[in-house]
């Protein structure tokens, strides 16, 4: 708990006893505004200092109904004088939501750099002969891109990759195609039934989350189940439903009321599967059949004949941390694992990422990454070494990039609707929620030219979420004239 500077001057004293006394700082928002107060209490407000301010509210936030049961961490870290500003349970380890994008995607940057591009080719082998027939396969060869076909970040979508793909063919005069399309995914790893991580957040404020894998133990009804008995799966009965974790149709293939296993069809077998689908309806007929192939021991000799490129990691970052894109962060986590590891799993991109953090003297006391988006609630991280953490970036060469991803208060991602008052523009963060979780972790730009970097992590709160939001602002606000 903060125990507040001796506040020597006594109209100070009587403001602060007053303002407990009406409950200024529990339901009703604060500051209040100086046109509505009395002349004691502006003229006491002027004596204070902001850092006296801010403690006042920290102090007056443990009897708030919203934040008086919770287990909440606030740190204001100057970067310049290296001091905490004003703090309380800033070493305590608490859920950090989406915030745990800022480790995820710094990781990623910090690995593969700004300019970063995954790359899709199309390639061909054996002859074309006079009449445009391909005796030969065509190979559609994936890197592992996050984006493919989404049109997240200024992606192009699937129709756009198949129009480009196709227009290579016509320009090389293939008109038939005498063999298979084959799939070379050396980088992607069947992983249509992966285990979900531990504690999953699966009905969050509305809205809910399903990767691929097993859903035990999750009540049915949180996820939207429809049933359809409609061809083409008719005979099957499967289940399905619209995830919004990865924006596309999951199937199960049976329900006896315990639980649900899910799959997905792989990215880049979709994109192959269109593409074949759209040649043969546009008169380039096709004799075989979508092949994948992870692993290819005798490579036959091939030829580009056009080549996708992704958009710069730069630019997925700032997609992912402007909308907390959780499908983004958990490909950006797999793919560091890859890059570093050779193996783009869950475990190796968690252990890369935590190698990287321990590389750069992250406070690794109270943490626990254990996924890149932060929808598991084992997640674990202080205030504290989000700050020094955030800190540290501002020396990096790639810093501009990784704040100019970050939300801004009142204008940009979703921070768009926060801070519309004071902060507005002023403050550069990533935001967090989860059920009874609110976090917020960034910079702020003071009145006084000053950057401050601060971290608010609410867990177990009372009240809505706008509430909670509401009490966020408050304790910020004064610290806006530090």
């Amino acid at each position: 708990m903060i125990r507040l500077q001796n506040i020597i001057v006594s109209t100070a004293i009587v403001f602060s006893s007053y303002a407990f006394a009406q409950g200024t700082f529990t339901t009703n928002n604060y500051p209040q505004s100086l046109d509505n107060s009395s002349s004691t209490t502006a003229s006491a407000e002027k004596l204070m200092t902001a850092k006296e301010l801010v403690d006042i509210n920290i102090n007056s936030m443990m009897n708030d109904p919203v934040l008086r049961n919770a287990n909440w961490g606030f740190v204001i870290y100057d970067p310049q004088t290296k001091k905490v500003v004003s703090s309380h349970n800033e070493n305590t380890p608490l859920i950090p939501a989406s915030t745990t994008k800022l480790l995820t995607t710094e990781t990623a940057i910090h690995l593969l750099g700004e300019k970063f591009r995954w790359t899709t080719q199309l390639e061909y082998s054996g002859s074309i002969d006079e009449n445009g027939v391909l005796q030969g396969n065509l190979y559609i060869v994936g890197s592992g891109d996050p984006s493919l076909g989404t049109r997240k970040a200024g992606a192009s979508s699937y129709s756009d990759l198949i129009s480009d793909f196709k227009m290579a063919l016509q320009q090389k005069g293939i008109k038939k195609v005498n063999g298979e399309i084959i799939l070379q995914t050396a980088v992607f790893k069947s992983n249509k039934m992966q285990t979900l991580p531990e504690n999953i957040v699966w009905l969050e404020n509305g809205s809910y989350y399903l990767p691929v894998g097993g859903t035990y133990e999750i009540n049915p009804a949180n996820e939207r189940l429809i049933a359809r008995q409609s061809n083409p799966f008719a005979e099957n009965k499967n289940y399905y439903y619209v995830s919004p974790y990865i924006k596309q149709m999951v199937y199960a293939d049976q329900f006896d009321g315990i639980g649900l296993t899910t799959k997905l069809p792989d990215v880049p077998a979709y994109l192959a599967n269109s593409f074949r689908a759209n040649l043969v309806k546009s008169g380039i007929s096709v004799s075989g059949k979508v092949v994948t192939k992870t692993v290819d021991k005798n490579p036959e000799k091939r030829e580009i004949l056009t080549a996708y490129q992704s958009p710069t990691l730069a630019e997925i970052i700032y997609y992912t941390n402007q909308h907390s894109d959780n499908a983004l962060a958990e490909a950006l986590l797999r793919m560091v694992g890859f890059q570093k590891g050779g193996d783009q799993s869950l475990e190796s991109g968690r252990n890369v990422v935590t190698e990287h953090l321990r590389e750069i003297s992250f406070d690794m006391a109270g943490l626990n990454y254990f996924d890149g988006s932060g929808l598991s609630r084992s997640n674990m991280v202080t205030p504290m070494s989000q700050v020094k953490f955030l800190t540290n970036l501002m020396n990096e060469q790639y810093f501009n990039t990784y704040l100019e991803s970050l939300p801004i208060a009142g204008q940009t991602g979703t921070l768009k609707k926060s801070f519309v008052g004071a902060g507005n523009g002023q403050i550069f963060a990533k935001t967090g929620t989860l059920n009874k979780v609110k976090t917020l972790a960034g910079y702020m730009k003071t009145n006084n030219g000053k950057t401050l970097v601060f971290s608010l992590l609410i867990n177990n709160y009372a009240g809505s979420v706008d509430q909670v939001k509401a009490r966020m602002e408050q304790l910020l606000d004064p610290a806006m004239n530090l």
